[in-house]
């Protein structure tokens, strides 16, 4: 078996996975939603409410990537920030309920990315497949 190709194949997976993710949106007619986008989305789908240290952590990116990312969600009306009212450097970032109804149409498409990354995989496979992908992840060093 060959080596040295498989930074090559997860980056062409995650390219074909962000492609259907867009495709998936607008079929389901939402613009400017990206893939970065929802990771953030579904965050707040699990906890409601985060502060944007919390999602930064969360989705392993800068706080600043993440508050583009934030602006852009306000921007069309998917999120809200609200200042803590105990300590007025924190931000609270909540669905609006236009951010809440995207939750089926996210579920849809996760369920559909499932079908074709797990496929025909056992459920023994699936588990390897991740393990192997959390070490290779794990070996990296942490970022600062």
């Amino acid at each position: 078996m060959s080596r040295g190709n498989t930074i090559a194949l997860i980056s062409r997976i995650r390219e074909k996975a962000n492609r259907l993710i867009v495709r998936e949106l607008e079929d389901h007619g939402i613009k400017g939603i990206v893939p970065s986008h929802g990771d953030i989305l579904n965050v707040l789908f699990a906890e409601k409410r985060c502060t944007m240290n919390e999602l930064a952590r969360k989705i392993h990116r800068t706080k600043p990537n993440v508050t583009v990312l934030i602006e852009k969600l306000v921007e069309y009306g998917y999120v809200q920030k609200e200042k803590s009212a105990e300590d007025n450097r924190v931000t609270y970032i909540t669905l609006t309920d236009k951010g809440e109804s995207l939750r089926p149409v996210f579920l849809s498409i996760s369920a559909k990315l499932n079908k074709i990354v797990y496929g025909r995989l056992s459920a023994e496979d699936a588990e390897a497949l991740e393990k192997t992908l959390q070490a290779i992840s794990d070996r990296f060093p942490a970022e600062e």
